[in-house]
């Protein structure tokens, strides 16, 4: 192997393949020791260097330098190609990993390849990923020659092959879809703080402005919102709440929870609970489907936040203190300050830091330890009491619809004859059937 033959290879490799020459030449070099150690045995020490500039190689065997004509003519020429070439995937490979790795959470564009077993196959350029179905959009489909746009969810390694795994259920496609599509998020004006998202469904996103003169949510809007709606039409009819971010969570949380009106915020820092006040007209908007609002403002806040009325909430105090006071070695005071402090129930009180419980009752770590294991066992049980209940609830709604059921079916047989008899529809019988003699 000629000098200039070496750098002409690992020139050709490096444009080909987008390899770095570095690379290039440790994987000829090791191709040149792999082929040498196996002409003279596992137990020779051999080494070989290329002169990065002119290709000139050059090795020892035992310490003894070895001359050229040996490196390039007497070593096994097949064995020290498939070393290379070998070499040289794995380089290959390690550059695609690279690269991709980097984008990790970016957006791209492709096309799909395949759609096969819900797995939908993209190509990325030259190189291939897979959109699993477990990363794709409820509901959504894909069809060959499709373009569609995703996240890079997950790069690694597979034998000499890398796998790129896209997502178009996480968050952070939002987020560069908005990048995309508002100028000022991409020219950093307006920031994207949070981002909460259920697929398909619906998602919260809190924005704020540096600059008081640009409304955030207005701008991410766009006139008679034609930039939401070019986002919303790429979730696939997604529906997306823009939220005014502010640090102050009395007012973030009444934000997150629009459209919902909301009366009052309560804090409860050492649960990280907010416990949000709203009329009994707006419970079940504050709620949301299947508790779906609440949820995703929860997420987007960061802390848990409970829905519910001024008397609802009057009634949990009440039944708190009554059932913390029942518990030996916590008396009224304590129990209205765990009250005060956001413990509503057993299991808030189950979790609860005891040196938090010693401070507040000035009481021992023996009887603290004792409160909080009675605070278990009472939790315990009230949850066994609430499945007994949901269970008997089914039952008596199977009952019920059984029941009805049964009521429908009937009135529809009596409906059925009521409007035979109005038709004058009668059995007839012998002796009402009329008599036609042979003669006539």
């Amino acid at each position: 192997m000629k000098p200039e033959e070496i750098l002409r290879i690992v020139d050709a490799i490096h444009r080909d393949k987008n390899i770095d020459k570095e690379i290039v030449f440790q994987a000829i070099e090791a191709a040149l020791v792999t082929a040498l150690t196996r002409q003279y045995g596992e137990t020779s020490q051999v080494t070989v260097s290329i002169d990065r500039t002119d290709g000139t190689v050059s090795g020892t065997h035992d310490g003894q330098p070895l001359d050229t004509a040996e490196l390039s003519g007497r070593i096994g020429a097949q064995t020290a190609k498939q070393v290379i070439i070998q070499k040289i995937r794995e380089a290959e490979r390690d550059s695609i990993h690279d690269e991709f790795e980097e984008q990790v959470g970016q957006m791209v564009s492709g096309v799909v390849a395949r759609f096969e077993g819900a797995t939908a196959t993209v190509t990325l350029g030259g190189q291939e990923a897979i959109l699993p179905r477990s990363e794709q959009i409820p509901g959504e489909s894909y069809h060959p020659n499709e373009r569609i746009r995703a996240t890079i969810f997950e790069v690694r390694k597979v034998g000499s092959r890398v796998k790129i795994i896209l997502s178009r259920i996480r968050p952070q496609l939002v987020q560069r879809l908005f990048e995309q599509e508002i100028p000022e998020i991409a020219d950093g004006v307006i920031e994207i703080r949070a981002i909460s998202r259920e697929p398909g469904y619906r998602s919260k996103v809190a924005v704020i402005s540096s600059d008081n003169r640009i409304d955030c949510v207005g701008a991410c809007v766009g006139v008679r919102g034609n930039r939401i709606k070019n986002i919303v039409e790429e979730l696939g009819g997604e529906r997306i709440d823009i939220v005014r971010w502010n640090d102050d969570l009395q007012v973030l949380v009444p934000n997150a929870l629009q459209p919902a009106e909301v009366d009052e915020v309560i804090l409860c820092q050492m649960l990280g609970r907010g416990i949000v006040l709203v009329r009994e007209d707006q419970l079940s908007l504050a709620i949301g489907r299947r508790g779906q609002n609440v949820r995703l403002a929860s997420k987007l806040c960061g802390w848990d936040i409970e829905i519910m009325t001024r008397e609802e909430l009057d009634q949990q105090i009440e039944r708190a203190i009554a059932g913390f006071s029942s518990i030996e070695g916590l008396d009224e005071s304590v129990a209205e300050r765990l009250v005060g402090e956001g413990f509503l129930s057993y299991d808030d009180l189950s979790v609860i830091e005891p040196e938090d419980l010693m401070e507040m009752g000035g009481l021992t770590a023996e009887a603290v330890d004792a409160i909080v294991e009675e605070a278990e066992k009472r939790a315990s049980m009230a949850e066994a009491a609430a499945a007994d209940e949901r269970r008997k609830q089914r039952e008596t709604d199977r009952i019920a619809k059984a029941t009805a059921d049964a009521d429908a079916a009937e009135a529809l047989v009596a409906g059925e004859e009521a409007a035979a008899e109005e038709a004058g529809v009668a059995e007839v019988t012998p002796e009402s059937a009329p008599h036609v003699s042979p003669e006539s």
